[in-house]
């Protein structure tokens, strides 16, 4: 619950379909329907809403200031258990790659979180929200020492948006897919360095395209930040501030080059690329 006029944040995969009943058990055992204000696919994030007033709320942590071994504890619902409270460290950050949602920028935790924790909250030794509960890692389907969370951070921004817009404004270049650069495809395009991502295809119609990048083209920077992997390209591209021009340094056949590309509104999501 992040708002005492009713707003309360969770996971999209735990609301399910647009057409879903939803109701609100609160710890004084009322129950009461809630609204889908909107849903974020890229960040498995839901907004509700419930007619209430006076509502106890968390108060926001900046995720930001999170360090590596830091105390958290994991409030949720596991196996039906309500309000267990967990406590774990925070084990890594801006973890991405791990295959659950398209923006990826996790928080790492090894506070036990099982299903039925998911859309529950990571807080800090201040009682601050710093994320959302959204996933484990496991080969028993049981808890393995492996969670991850939204950072608070982004869960406010996309809630601010659902709020203003009703969807999460995010930028893109056009349609584009990006494969790993590897030691081998390095040598064989004759690009210099060993970070980067190689456009392996694009639509013609993407503004990447019409500035003149192309598939076998090697992105190594975005708006100067050396590119390490898609993951952290795609995070930087959604980013961006719709409208402006996004600077993109790319290696051609071993020759450096610069495109100037401006970013539009995303419209739905991408695929593998972006």
């Amino acid at each position: 619950m992040v708002s005492a006029d009713g707003y309360i944040l969770t996971n999209n995969h735990v609301v399910g379909d647009n057409t879903a009943e939803l109701t609100v058990s609160l710890a004084d055992k009322r129950e009461m329907r809630a609204r889908l204000v909107g849903t974020d696919p890229w960040t498995d994030i839901a907004l509700l809403k419930i007619d209430a007033t006076g509502l106890p709320v968390i108060p926001w942590g900046d995720s930001s200031r999170l360090k590596v071994a830091e105390w958290v504890l994991a409030i949720g619902n596991p196996f039906m258990l309500n309000q267990t409270v967990t406590l774990g460290i925070v084990s890594a950050l801006g973890r991405a790659n791990v295959g659950v949602a398209a923006y990826e920028d996790f928080i790492q935790t090894d506070a036990a979180i099982n299903p039925g924790n998911s859309g529950g909250a990571l807080i800090n030794a201040r009682g601050e929200l710093v994320g959302i509960n959204t996933a484990i890692y496991s080969q028993s389907g049981g808890y393995q020492g492996v969670g991850f969370a939204v950072p608070s951070n982004l869960a406010r921004r996309v809630m601010n948006d659902l709020i203003k817009y009703g969807e999460v404004r995010r930028g893109t270049l056009g349609y584009f897919e990006l494969q790993p650069l590897t030691t081998r495809v390095a040598q064989e395009l004759s690009v210099p360095v060993e970070k980067g991502v190689l456009v392996s295809r694009m639509s013609r119609n993407a503004a990447a395209y019409v500035a003149g990048l192309r598939p076998g083209d090697v992105i190594v920077t975005f708006n100067g930040t050396s590119i390490d992997d898609a993951s952290q390209l795609v995070r930087l591209i959604a980013d961006s501030s719709i409208g402006g021009t996004a600077t993109v340094g790319a290696y051609r056949k071993g020759r450096k080059i610069e495109f100037r590309i401006p970013v539009v509104a995303m419209r739905e999501r991408p695929g593998r690329g972006q």
